[in-house]
């Protein structure tokens, strides 16, 4: 997706995310952010964490609660607004689009951390190599993208092996808007991350148990059609070849 459309479509979206996504989508309070949180250590003081794709700063927050010191970047000038809203002075909050070279010196960072934000790039390595460069020799890199599987068996898909462009219609409370990414095989999203890190873990998130009282239906549908996927991976110096 082209850098432009993005950043226009997460303008739009910025005050549903501000205002609705935390405890009115039970696809983020109760399926990914908890499988994303639970990945990472419930005590990150002196902890330099980078927020790739923060978004409204629900992240951020819950990093700055774990004692670490926050950076959070994202593409769209709304979606940073409100989450410098959200967190104050407590972290820092850039503009930046993920394919261009990150602002940040060699070894900078402890964790790099993406929550669904990497679909919409078409392109992994040159930012997959930035994050290589930013990221302290051993360092966590957890990030959560659309799972092929839901992918491919929602939309109809002529290759599931080719890299395609794809658009879903969102609604959400007073905006209804097209949103466009890039579905990407299993074996294509290992082997970007391979390239540049050591796989940790591949985690193929459940709903918690608590999402059933709210909606039962989604609940059991994300029991048998997995939706999104968490990679975890750590940096070495034995990574690269």
């Amino acid at each position: 997706m082209a850098s432009n459309s993005m950043r226009d479509i997460y303008n739009k979206l910025a005050n549903t995310y501000q205002n609705n996504v935390d405890k009115e989508s039970p696809y983020n309070a109760y399926y990914e952010r908890p499988n994303m949180m639970g990945a990472l250590p419930s005590q990150l003081k002196g902890k330099k964490v980078l927020d790739a794709g923060c978004a409204a700063g629900w992240y951020c927050s819950q990093f700055l609660e774990r004692g670490a010191e926050i950076t959070g970047i994202d593409i769209s000038p709304e979606m940073v607004k409100v989450a410098k809203q959200r967190v104050g002075e407590k972290a820092k909050i850039l503009c930046h689009d993920l394919q261009e070279p990150l602002p940040f010196k060699d070894d900078s960072f402890d964790i790099i951390v993406s929550s669904l934000t990497l679909h919409y790039i078409e392109y992994w390595t040159n930012t997959f190599q930035e994050f290589n460069r930013i990221l302290k020799d051993g360092g966590i890199y957890l990030f959560s993208v659309h799972h092929p599987f839901m992918d491919f068996t929602r939309h109809k898909c002529k290759d599931y092996f080719e890299t395609e462009f794809l658009t879903d219609t969102w609604n959400k409370p007073n905006i209804t808007i097209d949103v466009s990414f890039f579905r990407r095989s299993m074996q294509s999203i290992i082997n970007e991350t391979t390239q540049f890190f050591v796989l940790e873990k591949i985690i193929e998130p459940q709903p918690q148990e608590k999402m059933k009282e709210i909606t039962e239906e989604a609940y059991h549908y994300l029991m048998t059609s997995p939706h999104f996927l968490i990679i975890k991976a750590v940096k070495n110096k034995g990574a690269l070849i």
